[in-house]
């Protein structure tokens, strides 16, 4: 009994030297960082895709107001007839302002979904090049892995490590 400690310890000494003998045969770990975002806002192509969501959210929002004008219309019409309107007419009414309303409230909803949609079609494209321009720099400087520096995300980091200027060289950008 008192040499199953023993065994334990011989075999745990065994597999320690085992990971450790593989770690050392392993590449180093390398790891660097960019700021994806200051990137992407430097990318050519970025102006565009701010122009066409201005104008794509331009069309949503005069549709959209649109839809509230004639709300308020129908709504200050009822407020300024109802008291001539008999019960029946009134809750005709209130019912086609409340469906109104249903209309205005899902056209938001789903004008939001479709801005974010327009969004992410148009960045993709550039989203797509910058992550393969930074694969290409970390794979150039085998780096192991490349962090996003936004928000703090990395809180050490030496300027050596930072791949901004090496991605931004291979997409062209000064």
């Amino acid at each position: 009994m008192k040499k199953l400690p023993k065994i334990f310890a011989v075999i745990a000494l065994l597999i320690g030297m085992a990971f450790s003998s593989q770690a050392q045969t392993e590449a180093p770990l390398k790891v660097g960082y960019i700021d994806f975002n200051a990137l992407l806002q430097s990318m050519p192509g970025i102006d565009s895709v701010r122009i066409s969501l201005q104008k794509y959210q331009g069309a949503l929002t005069e549709q959209m107001d649109q839809m509230r004008a004639e709300f308020e219309n129908k709504y200050l019409t009822y407020q300024s007839k109802s008291a001539g309107m008999s019960e029946i007419i009134k809750q005709n009414k209130e019912q086609e302002l409340q469906q109104l309303q249903e209309r205005i409230d899902a056209f938001q909803t789903q004008a939001q979904q479709d801005l974010q949609a327009q969004q992410q079609k148009l960045l993709q494209p550039l989203i797509d090049k910058a992550k393969q321009a930074i694969s290409d720099v970390a794979k150039e400087k085998k780096f192991t892995y490349v962090l996003n520096s936004i928000e703090d995300v990395v809180l050490y980091s030496t300027p050596a490590n930072d791949l901004s200027s090496a991605v931004k060289a291979k997409l062209g950008i000064e």
